[in-house]
């Protein structure tokens, strides 16, 4: 078991979360219920799979946990892509947040090498 709050692939989610949601609140009304909630549902993902992963009892377990936010970090990296090209948000920002999400993509998939499966 691992303490998901000191784990630095958590915290960058958290960091990406947030980032996100203050995105997301620039966006048109008529997204609201659209690619707003994908991309704040998807984010969220991210650290709360880690988390949830961090209390099972061994690591294949927990790598089951990193894959789904692996996953939900190539998700969120479409919907940005999304995003950017209906103009939400500037060429700046977008390769910021990418490269955040780039980031813990890279992160999780070397967190998951260190696991002993």
């Amino acid at each position: 078991m691992h303490n998901f709050k000191k784990l630095k692939i958590w915290q960058e989610g958290i960091n990406l979360v947030e980032d996100n949601y203050r995105l997301t609140r620039t966006f048109p009304d008529f997204e609201k219920f659209g690619l707003v909630v994908q991309m704040n549902r998807c984010s969220v993902s991210i650290p709360s799979n880690i988390s949830e992963g961090s209390s099972k009892s061994t690591d294949k377990h927990f790598n089951k946990y990193l894959e789904n936010s692996l996953g939900s970090a190539f998700e969120s990296e479409t919907q940005l892509i999304v995003a950017y090209n209906e103009n939400y948000l500037s060429k700046e920002k977008f390769n910021e947040l990418q490269h955040k999400i780039i980031q813990i993509q890279k992160m999780i998939s070397s967190f998951q090498s260190g696991l002993n499966l």
